[in-house]
């Protein structure tokens, strides 16, 4: 069985599953019985972190999670978001947090899970139009009601991370990190030691470039998200980074491993603090991305993985302009 870890006082398995892509933004989402049958398998796994947020379909990632843990619930620690509340024609998000839009969506999502509370609910996109106090007390309300156990920000600065944390305490920070996502080395991940809050690492594998398996757009579903609005997924910046999946490679035919489960790998040496939430809609990935979980890499092996990703050289943002100015506020 798979090792624990602590999001502060949080108990779950030293991995987790990101459900998103099982509804949403990765191309084809219609085999919902692989989708479920990938859920179950993650439990019987030892995986007990399951991520999701009610921006994910939208709703209907909730409601798929919701069916899959129904007989399950006590094996499960399920997170899920609120927050992004709309998209427009763009695909720029309208970012809430108004207090009675927190107990609003919190109503909807318990409704659409399924359940009677939620392990780990996380503010997805803090709206900088509103107080964080005003957000995380009415988050913190949910508390008091027993409709949620532990509170998070999803892609909060340090200031509003302090700010929230004073309010009610934050048991989780979950940030985009892996190889080629490390801008919250320098800040963030100091400061949620400082306050004993875990973090959570999502796209891992960076949005699934880190595995190898994409070198150009093709490579891509038409409807796939990454080829129509992520600036790394160009065909230019593809090629740019190929370097990256080399020297994972590497090390990879050190370990008899695949660059993917190095990838995950180094995320998981970042810490005792840190849960990566690899996501995946097929038991096959699944599998392999556990596995990496039990892989033990040398000072030696770190240090020639990052000399071969230096910080702020990977080419291309990560969102596109709109969406990096919900980022990390």
């Amino acid at each position: 069985m798979m090792n624990s870890r602590f999001l502060g006082p949080l108990e779950v398995s030293s991995q987790g599953l990101g459900c998103m892509g099982m509804s949403a933004f990765y191309g084809d989402t219609s085999d919902e019985g692989e989708s479920i049958a990938t859920i179950h398998r993650a439990l019987d796994l030892g995986v007990t972190l399951l991520d999701t947020s009610d921006a994910y379909g939208p709703h209907t990632n909730e409601e798929l999670v919701g069916r899959a843990v129904a007989d399950r619930r006590d094996s499960v620690v399920l997170a899920t978001k609120f927050g992004i509340a709309e998209r427009d024609a763009d695909g720029h998000a309208r970012i809430r947090g108004e207090a009675s839009y927190v107990r609003s969506s919190a109503e909807d999502s318990l409704k659409r899970l399924g359940l009677d509370h939620v392990d780990l609910y996380y503010q997805h996109r803090v709206d900088q139009t509103v107080p964080i106090e005003e957000t995380v007390g009415a988050m913190a309300s949910l508390v008091e009601q027993g409709k949620v156990r532990y509170l998070g920000l999803s892609e909060a600065s340090v200031d509003n991370i302090r700010r929230a944390h004073a309010v009610h305490p934050i048991t989780a920070v979950q940030f985009e990190w892996s190889l080629w996502s490390r801008e919250i080395e320098d800040e963030i991940v100091p400061v949620a030691r400082e306050l004993g809050i875990g973090v959570v690492a999502y796209s891992p594998l960076g949005r699934g470039f880190l595995t190898g398996s994409i070198k150009s757009t093709a490579d891509l579903a038409d409807t796939d998200f990454r080829k129509i609005a992520q600036p790394r997924f160009t065909e230019e910046n593809l090629a740019k980074n190929q370097a990256i999946i080399e020297s994972l490679r590497a090390v990879a035919a050190e370990h008899d491993a695949t660059p993917g489960q190095i990838a995950l790998a180094w995320v998981q040496h970042r810490g005792a603090d840190v849960v990566p939430i690899p996501g995946t809609k097929r038991r096959k990935y699944l599998e392999e991305n556990v596995a990496a979980a039990g892989l033990s890499l040398t000072v030696d092996q770190l240090a020639r993985i990052e000399a071969a990703v230096p910080v702020g050289e990977v080419a291309g943002e990560r969102y596109s302009v709109g969406s990096m100015k919900s980022i990390n506020r």
